[in-house]
């Protein structure tokens, strides 16, 4: 029995996302196509509450359908049915269901084939969400199908088809983006695909039209809120006059409510609409992105994806730019008259700190006037009250000195205790201002 051969990563410790990292890499891969193939695609955007168990919901109803599941994963399941396969996928805010199988599964003679029609009921029914995409592609072989079949029969006056040569001419791909039963229509006529490519190729067109109205979801979000975004601009204008016509503390109070309402509703708008332009802006990055990869050449009378997305789609996408930077702009502005106003104020402020400090410096000056009073009638009570101690000191003296008048005693030290108590004082005052200036 040959060794097993030495595992040099085993011992090696492993990020706990680094399995999931490769596998998202390699997740959604085109499936292999051979014309003639039929494939039918639905789109539900769904909220927190349907996404939660999606796959296991899927899973039942499948099997109530008497489907089989043949692979999966949390984010993707493939199930096989009576002649068709289904793919589910699931995005960030939609979910996708892709059904491939042969036209002579679903009747060659029916005029209106679609892979979809051989989903069972009990499955579809199963799906949560609000169905926002429904396409179907024809994939078809161009002997089967000439181009110059499908480009004859255009009119003029009638439906716009849009056209073009993809994969280096290696195929065609007719389109008029129009619902027709509930559903947009594909057709591709192959002329030198390989499987993978024709795999590929149909993948692209499903997700251009997928990305194509999930970033035009954003433009009634855009007209919602440019209804009132000129009556905002205008109230702030109005606000910004009011500030340099207020003239008291209750107006700068009022106008600041005022703007304080104002900046709420617009940080709302903000709150509500930022997630849907920046996804707006990824899906129309995702769509150019698809028609870049299909390699397109221009058909003779008829207008290219390019050129359609140009004129039709990038029109919306502008608008929904303008709106997001216009609310972006707002919002600055509110921010800079909030500003204003708080430096307004802060004037204000500073101006009544000044008067009373103003105040209180009146008061202090007054303070020290009272004070220095105040310490010449303490140099007289101290002198009175030392005094009469010298005058009890020499009364009780007298039989010591007799010759010693008690009341001389007293007038004479009277000078002396003045003296001594008012340089006192001023010592003391003069070492607690040289402390305080210390501590300054």
């Amino acid at each position: 029995m040959a060794p097993q051969p030495e595992q040099p990563l085993a011992g090696l410790a492993q990020h706990p996302l680094r399995q999931l990292l490769n596998d998202e890499f390699h997740a959604r891969p085109a499936p292999p196509l051979v014309a003639p193939v039929l494939v039918s695609h639905l789109a539900f955007t769904h909220d927190a509450a349907s996404l939660a168990g999606e796959g296991q919901r899927l899973d039942a109803a499948a099997r109530q359908a008497g489907m089989d599941r043949l692979s999966g994963s949390d984010d993707s399941i493939l199930f096989a049915g009576a002649g068709f396969i289904v793919r589910w996928e699931r995005h960030t805010e939609f979910s996708c269901h892709t059904v491939f199988c042969s036209p002579a599964a679903v009747g060659e003679a029916a005029a209106a084939s679609r892979a979809l029609d051989l989903l069972p009921r009990a499955y579809l029914q199963g799906i949560p969400g609000r169905l926002v995409v429904a396409t179907h592609v024809e994939l078809r072989s161009a002997n089967d199908v000439s181009p110059q079949s499908v480009t004859s029969n255009l009119s003029p006056t009638g439906r716009q088809m849009i056209a073009a040569q993809v994969a280096d001419q290696a195929a065609w791909v007719f389109t008029d983006f129009m619902l027709e039963q509930d559903a947009t229509n594909f057709l591709v006529l192959d002329r030198a695909l390989t499987p993978r490519q024709a795999g590929r190729t149909v993948q692209r067109l499903l997700e251009i039209e997928t990305y194509r109205l999930l970033a035009l979801l954003a433009l009634p979000v855009a007209r919602e809120i440019g209804a009132w975004m000129h009556d905002a601009e205008e109230e702030l204008a109005t606000m910004v006059d009011h500030i340099g016509e207020a003239s008291s503390p209750s107006d700068e109070s009022r106008v600041l409510g005022e703007l304080t309402r104002l900046a709420a509703k617009v940080e709302h708008s903000l709150a509500r609409t930022t997630f849907r332009f920046g996804a707006a802006r990824a899906y129309h990055e995702l769509v150019m992105q698809r028609i870049s990869e299909l390699r397109e050449t221009r058909v003779s009378g008829c207008p290219s994806f390019h050129e359609i997305m140009q004129r039709r789609l990038l029109p919306a996408m502008q608008t929904c730019k303008a709106m997001a930077s216009r609310q972006d702009e707002l919002s600055d502005r509110l921010a800079r008259t909030s500003q204003l106003l708080r430096t307004r104020v802060d004037v204000e402020v500073e101006r009544q700190n000044q008067q009373l400090l103003t105040q209180m410096n009146r008061r202090a000056h007054l303070q020290l006037r009272l004070q220095e009073t105040v310490e010449g009638l303490s140099v007289v009570a101290i002198t009175y009250y030392a005094s009469q101690l010298v005058h009890y000191l020499a009364k009780g003296g007298a039989q010591l000195l007799p010759w010693l008048s008690p009341e001389l005693a007293t007038a004479a030290s009277i000078p002396p205790i003045a003296a001594c108590a008012l340089l006192g004082i001023r010592r003391l005052r003069r070492r607690l201002q040289q402390r305080e200036d210390a501590a300054h």
